[in-house]
């Protein structure tokens, strides 16, 4: 369940209040005066509570007093009464049950769970205990236990801390930031994070969301939401308790790198999500999204009246990721003209957009500077620095920031960003640029820092739109190969893969590695090692035990052995030194294999490793021994595809290794991208891998080969899911709805979910659409098809969003295609199919709605939806045909609403 219900609690009509009070007192009357304020715009009822305060509203003894539901009840009672309540509640219509407490309140687990069943019968909604409450500035609705009373505003925020709610509540006071919604989640009953995402980024009052978080209870929920929301609005995310984090512990070096906090850092950034790391920073990034509202702000000015202040900005704006703007010869030479010389608008002013003023640039001069800056088409956003001066006091400074401030929202075009650090202003400095809208801050780092918030925003939005280079066609794994390895493992109760086990899976995946083999008896390594001395000049020895899995901290690798007796020597003193120096471990025996001798090769580490918050991560990072010492390393989340490995590959530092040097050559980075894909692959076609190592994974000029690897076993949890994937924070590409069609003529057709990598596709096939046949489909002429829109038809969150391609089976060309996005809820899809102009009549289109009527109801949607303008009579007689009810929309005449519903339909309909 998420958004349904939702409003009882955000747009009530009425409003109860259900006592008697488990906390009489304080919080009777606190609320009741919060309650009292809304009554001429919500109707409160009070129900067998006992209060002190004037009260205008109805008061009555029991809930059947009440002539009518309320959509809202605030539940001040006893938690052992509360299930039955809720039963009595949602047979009445009740939709939303809130349960605030002055303080966090501790329910027994019996009596949460009683609550969860009783409510999921009538898909009432609860929030809390131990919630402060909620409140909805600008519907006048304020049930919050708060010091402050919440001012209007267009950012939406939520926590489960009473404390963190509060604290944000004072600063927003003093700061004129107001607020589309706050909530106060308690100990998350029901309603939690994913929930209230999802509803605001739908709610067209909240432009931005903010939210404090501890954890995350069902990640793929959180994802979906958290993905889905970032595409449209800036989503906000403070994480506290770092410290207390767990983690770190795994058997293998992937492992024991995942600890919690990284893992939440990885899913943030994968979501789209802007992540803050203290109150502070939050405060910054909710003062920028009050009173800043561009398009974008990627290409970034400085301007300030002094050297060391712009370079004070931008080294913090660098070493944040910034792009700067390149200003163009018209803003330079304007510039000039008024400034004069003395002010040094040199090539690198130009370059790197940073414009140093005077200590005695008179006010009306800053002003024509900040304007002429964000006229400036290469500008999206500028950081004005400036320090009080015997010449110029702050506030007047403050007054000209604000006058170009105004200036700029008049002027007519793209809106740009200002931010401001005037560093030492009082109030009064500081009530001006709040009164002109333009946030300020109290040194460059931290007015840098702000702006950055918004470039962030851009960047991880244009990443998330960004289309992925195609993988090869040509790969094809052995899935069944490898999983019959695995299978076998189990049934003899091992949780550790053999080396040559090991080598099989990574070959069957078409990761290289170099041939190893194992053996128990120093003799029978000896022989093993013979086939390789044939092509290589030197073998390597190594101790393999179960217990003792990082062979490089026990001494357990032996180098450079030239013939197979020196390897049957090394395998026997292996064996020996270890029996002595750890007496109670296991030894499985000792592995050999060829020798890489490329002094050209890179060696980096490949892992992927199970966690507790998000499912499987990959790793990559530097390779060898001090893996866990250099901290050199990036996470991913699976799938993933070649965009997000070369991303992940470009947050280390050896990333910058790759690209050769003055006596290093490149190196085979595609290579090195497509193994991270293929381990994802892995991860994803066998769950029962927890944990992997590759080390090293020798990256060469061309190509690349692991030369060890480790992995370990376990039998996956099972987690409940609809479409398979459900131990994955995100899910997959669904291969299993991989087919072929057969339409009129015997014609055959490759059907295959759609692809990130399709965006080029679809743009071909869109241009051979008629415009007429675009119009009804669209419900609009269209006449460009531009990466933004082709962005949203082809990158699925397949969690709530599927799309069949129909492929001609001889050029690979798109035919048609047939989509369903289903609600937050997941009970309703809307539809939407087209075919080629030129492939009418083959019944392309009737076979693609019966497949996604079959899959909808594999997926458990119950009802598939779509508008269709009247005059598109042939898709209005197919829906007839096929079963949907058909009426005319109330807000347009011309378009017909169509809903099949598909739960009722027999398994053979579908």
């Amino acid at each position: 369940m998420t958004i349904r219900n939702l409003d009882g609690f955000f747009a009530p009509t009425s409003i109860a209040v259900l006592g008697p009070c488990r906390h009489p007192g304080v919080l009777t009357d606190k609320l009741i005066d919060c309650l009292q304020a809304i009554e001429t715009q919500h109707k409160v009822s009070l129900v067998g509570i006992d209060y002190s305060v004037p009260f205008n509203g109805t008061s009555v003894s029991s809930l059947a007093e009440l002539k009518h539901a309320p959509d809202l009840v605030i539940y001040l009672a006893k938690a052992e009464k509360l299930p039955r309540v809720i039963e009595e509640l949602g047979d009445r219509g009740t939709r939303a049950v809130l349960i605030p407490s002055p303080g966090y309140e501790y329910w027994p687990e019996p009596i949460m769970q009683a609550c969860r069943e009783a409510a999921r019968k009538t898909t009432l909604r609860l929030i809390g205990p131990g919630s402060l409450g909620i409140s909805v500035p600008a519907k006048g609705l304020n049930a919050l236990l708060s010091a402050e009373v919440p001012g209007k505003g267009d950012i939406a925020f939520f926590s489960r801390s009473g404390a963190v709610l509060n604290a944000t509540l004072s600063w927003a006071k003093t700061h004129n930031t107001g607020f589309s919604s706050i909530v106060s989640l308690g100990a998350r009953i029901d309603v939690d994070v994913s929930d209230l995402i999802d509803y605001f980024a739908q709610d067209y009052r909240t432009r931005a969301i903010v939210l404090h978080l501890e954890g995350v209870a069902v990640p793929h929920k959180f994802m979906s939401a958290a993905r889905a929301a970032a595409r449209g609005k800036p989503v906000i995310v403070l994480r506290s308790g770092r410290s207390r984090d767990t983690g770190g512990t795994g058997r293998t070096h992937a492992g024991r790198l995942a600890k919690s906090d990284l893992v939440y850092e990885t899913a943030f950034r994968r979501a789209g999500l802007l992540r803050v790391y203290d109150l502070d920073e939050m405060f910054e990034a909710l003062e920028t999204l009050s009173h800043v509202r561009v398009p974008q702000c990627r290409n970034l000015a400085v301007i300030a009246n002094g050297r060391s202040l712009a370079n004070l900005a931008y080294d913090r704006l660098d070493a944040l990721g910034a792009q700067f703007a390149s200003l163009s010869p018209e803003t330079l030479e304007h510039l000039q003209q008024f400034l004069g010389p003395s002010n040094d608008l040199d090539d690198t002013s130009a370059a790197q957009a940073s414009i140093i003023l005077r200590e005695a640039t008179a006010a009306e001069d800053l002003t024509e500077t900040i304007t002429t800056v964000l006229k400036d088409r290469n500008v999206d956003g500028a950081v004005v620095l400036q320090a009080a001066s015997a010449f110029q006091p702050l506030p007047v400074l403050a007054k000209a920031v604000a006058e170009a401030a105004t200036l700029d929202r008049k002027r007519p075009g793209r809106r740009k960003a200002l931010v401001a650090g005037l560093i030492g202003g009082d109030s009064a400095t500081r009530e001006v640029l709040t009164e002109a809208k333009v946030p300020n801050y109290a040194s460059p780092a931290e007015a840098a820092r702000s702006l950055m918030h918004l470039a962030h925003d851009a960047q991880a939005r244009e990443f998330l739109m960004a289309a992925p280079p195609s993988f090869p066609a040509n790969f094809t794994p052995n899935s069944a190969q490898a999983r019959g390895i695995v299978e076998a493992a189990l049934a003899d109760d091992r949780i550790w893969l053999t080396p040559k086990e090991v080598c099989d899976i990574l070959a069957a995946y078409d990761i290289p590695i170099m041939a190893t083999d194992m053996a128990e008896k120093p003799e029978d390594v000896g022989a093993l090692s013979e086939p390789f001395f044939k092509t290589a000049k030197h073998c390597v020895a190594k101790l393999i035990s179960p217990d003792l899995p990082f062979k490089s901290k026990i001494d357990g690798v032996r180098l450079g052995l030239e013939n197979p007796a020196a390897v049957e020597d090394a395998a026997r003193e292996l064996i020996a030194k270890t029996q002595k120096e750890y007496p109670d471990a296991r030894i499985s025996g000792v592995s050999v294999h060829p020798m890489l001798e490329d002094r050209h090769g890179l060696e980096l580490y490949l892992g992927l490793a199970e966690t507790p918050e998000f499912g499987p991560v990959l790793v990559f990072g530097q390779g060898g021994t001090a893996i866990e010492e250099s901290e050199d390393i990036a996470f991913e989340l699976p799938p993933l595809d070649l965009k997000l490995a070369e991303a992940q590959i470009g947050r280390t530092r050896i990333a910058r290794l790759l690209d050769g040097g003055p006596s290093r050559p490149s190196l085979d980075k595609p290579a090195l991208a497509e193994a991270l894909v293929k381990l994802s692959q892995i991860t994803i076609d066998i769950p029962e891998i927890q944990e992997l190592d590759i080390n090293p994974m020798v990256l060469l000029p061309s190509g690349l080969i692991a030369l060890d690897a480790r992995m370990t076993l376990c039998h996956p949890e099972k987690k409940p899911g609809r479409t398979g994937g459900s131990r994955l924070a995100i899910a997959p590409y669904p291969n299993e709805w991989e087919q072929t069609l057969t339409v009129k003529g015997g014609w055959q057709i490759f059907v295959r979910p759609v692809r990130p990598e399709d965006e080029d596709m679809f743009k071909a096939f869109f241009e051979q659409i008629s415009p007429e046949d675009l119009r009804l489909r669209f419900f609009a002429p269209v006449r460009e098809f531009s990466h933004r829109f082709l962005a949203r038809l082809t990158q699925l969150d397949y969690a709530r969003a599927m799309a069949f391609t129909a492929l001609d089976p001889d050029d690979g060309s798109l035919l048609g295609v047939v989509r369903l996005h289903a609600d937050p809820d997941h009970q309703t899809g809307e539809y939407a199919v087209m075919v080629r102009s030129d492939l009418k009549g083959y019944g392309l289109g009737w076979a693609l709605m019966k497949l996604i009527i079959r899959y909808a109801k594999a997926d458990g949607i119950q009802t598939i939806k779509g508008e269709v303008l009247k005059e598109n009579t042939s898709m209005i007689s197919m829906c007839q045909a096929l079963g949907f009810k058909i009426t005319t929309s109330l807000d347009d005449p011309g378009i017909s609403n169509v809903v099949l519903p598909v739960s009722d339909l027999p398994e053979d309909d579908s």
